[in-house]
């Protein structure tokens, strides 16, 4: 087989991937292809945080030893924030001691970031629970959080500037700097 066209300009590129995960590493992830990694990593620096270790439990702490359920979507491809695949009271009993910090994403470009309480988010607790008893004990998979409700309920604590647009000059027409206004 042939490499591809782009296989030279993904080796010329690979150097700065590799110190990209050399940070991520710094800050407890393995892979920043992997499990959102290097957003993840967008999100504890931009906001001061440090991963906690382990796949269960807590996302992140801060500097006050508060812990933070961490959540991230790309907004191109959905308008939902994912859960949990197992979603049951145990899960929503964890879930309702810290607050979510939300992460909107357009494709890898980070361009806001919420966060939210266990009040502001006790209606969707309660609907959880009320479905997995009304489920026969069954957990939920993957029950959604709207994008739409996370930016109306939460505190933004980061919102991407983009570049200003750029300014038109517009000449003046029959312009005479002869002639008086």
């Amino acid at each position: 087989m042939k490499p591809h066209a782009d296989w030279d300009e993904l080796e010329r590129i690979f150097p700065s991937i590799r110190e990209y995960q050399r940070l991520a590493a710094k800050h407890g992830i393995d892979d920043i292809f992997q499990d959102n990694g290097g957003k993840i990593l967008q999100v504890l620096l931009v906001l001061g945080l440090t991963q906690l270790p382990g796949r269960e439990g807590n996302d992140a702490k801060d500097a006050d030893g508060n812990e933070f359920e961490l959540k991230s979507v790309n907004i191109l491809k959905t308008v939902n924030f994912s859960t949990h695949h197992h979603m049951n009271p145990v899960i929503i009993k964890k879930y309702r001691q810290v607050d979510w910090i939300f992460a909107t994403y357009e494709g890898i470009e980070l361009k806001e970031i919420y966060r939210l309480t266990p009040e502001t988010l006790e209606p969707f607790y309660l609907r959880w629970e009320e479905k997995w008893h009304q489920d026969g004990r069954k957990d939920i998979n993957n029950p959604k959080i709207p994008v739409s409700y996370v930016q109306a309920h939460g505190e933004r604590l980061y919102a991407s500037n983009p570049p200003p647009a750029p300014t038109v000059v517009q000449p003046a027409i029959n312009f005479d700097p002869e002639q008086p206004d």
